[in-house]
């Protein structure tokens, strides 16, 4: 038995090869065990933070890319042990199988540590964005969901950069010098995403909005849905969704209208020229008596804005309660109209455009 353990094939004995296989046998068996152990002592390390954490929404997260990366660790040592046989080392396209397997296995362990890191990430996310719904702070909440994002591409790009360093054997250092170049010239070429990428951070900082807010930008009017790195996502009142880049955002003038304390209504009528003044004394003190009743209206205001050769112009103008619901607001709006129309009629006033007269002269 102990000739058969030393016995060699392919320059490794049978009790190293034994070995290598119970390690990656108990490895599969208890991966799931170690992974729960591991997850465990990280979800203490967080609690110990002071906030209340969801230990099975965090063992949920974590615990997939933990397994793989505890398991691959696992088995990479154990097959560090074995000797490389001679008779597999041989060349694919001027690359040693040897080196495949190395790589392979260091960008596969590279993979799965990163994967595990932007668990951790979304993690630390759920818990702040927890948080911001607790205190009911937008600003707060869009600020985790951004930096998520944002922290996320960074650790993608520090993932490239090792599996370049591990995986491909490159000088990362100078690859580093290299990328600074190339990224000005990219900055340079590729500018306007680069005021996008600012602008976010000036919306983020300045928060002329929030998501949720509706807001009037360039003749659309919606709903914030979400603000990212380059654009920001309007649900319209039509009910598509658009993209709008964010340095369109900070440039152009934006109305939010969930910061108005009030609507105002403006109803302009052109009363004919031939109606006498006194009449049109008459008129807005009527228009104001129909407007009192409207417990809705918290203040209003009626006087001859204008007066000219085609019309005279009376403005009525008036503001309500913004906690009033849009279909109240529409019916409040439409009984204000048909009280004004029929004043109108009973006091035979007509307006400019029924005095409108053509004649056709025929020569």
């Amino acid at each position: 038995m102990y000739s058969f353990l030393h016995k060699e094939f392919y320059n490794n004995t049978v009790s190293t090869y034994l070995c290598v296989f119970v390690s990656i046998l108990l490895a599969v068996i208890l991966k799931r065990f170690i992974s729960k152990y591991f997850a465990t002592l990280l979800f203490k390390l967080f609690a110990r933070t002071g906030k209340k954490l969801n230990k099975p929404a965090f063992i949920q997260l974590i615990l997939p890319p933990l397994e793989n990366f505890l398991f691959l660790f696992i088995s990479f040592v154990a097959l560090d042990k074995l000797t490389y046989p001679k008779e597999l080392d041989f060349n694919i396209y001027k690359v040693s199988l040897f080196q495949v397997v190395d790589s392979a296995s260091s960008i596969a362990l590279v993979v799965t540590f990163t994967w595990l890191c932007l668990r951790a990430i979304d993690f630390i996310a759920m818990i702040l964005e927890e948080s911001a719904i607790k205190t009911s702070d937008h600003a707060e909440s869009q600020l985790v969901i951004f930096f998520k994002d944002f922290f996320k591409m960074i650790l993608g790009i520090i993932g490239f950069l090792l599996i370049l360093k591990f995986g491909f054997h490159k000088e990362i250092g100078n690859l580093v010098t290299g990328l600074s170049l190339v990224g000005a010239a990219l900055a340079l070429a590729t500018k306007e995403s680069l005021e996008n990428l600012i602008a976010s951070f000036i919306i983020f900082f300045d928060k002329p909005f929030m998501v949720g807010d509706n807001i009037k930008v360039n003749n659309l009017t919606g709903i914030i849905e979400k603000i990212g790195l380059r654009s920001t996502r309007i649900r319209t009142e039509e009910k598509t969704y658009i993209s709008v880049p964010n340095k369109q955002m900070v440039d152009s003038i934006v109305d939010n209208l969930s910061l108005r304390n009030q609507r105002r209504v403006t109803i302009n009528l052109e009363i004919s020229v031939s109606v006498k003044v006194a009449l049109l004394k008459e008129l807005s003190p009527e228009i104001c008596a129909l407007l009192k009743p409207h417990i809705e209206i918290q203040n209003y205001s009626v006087y001859l804005k204008d007066t000219g050769k085609n019309a005279h112009l009376i403005e009525v103008m008036y503001f309500t309660d913004i906690s009033q619901t849009l279909a109240d607001f529409n019916v409040m709006r439409e009984l204000v109209n048909l009280d004004i129309i029929a004043l109108l009629e009973n006091r035979n006033v007509p307006l400019a455009a029924s005095d409108c007269n053509i004649v056709v002269i025929q020569k």
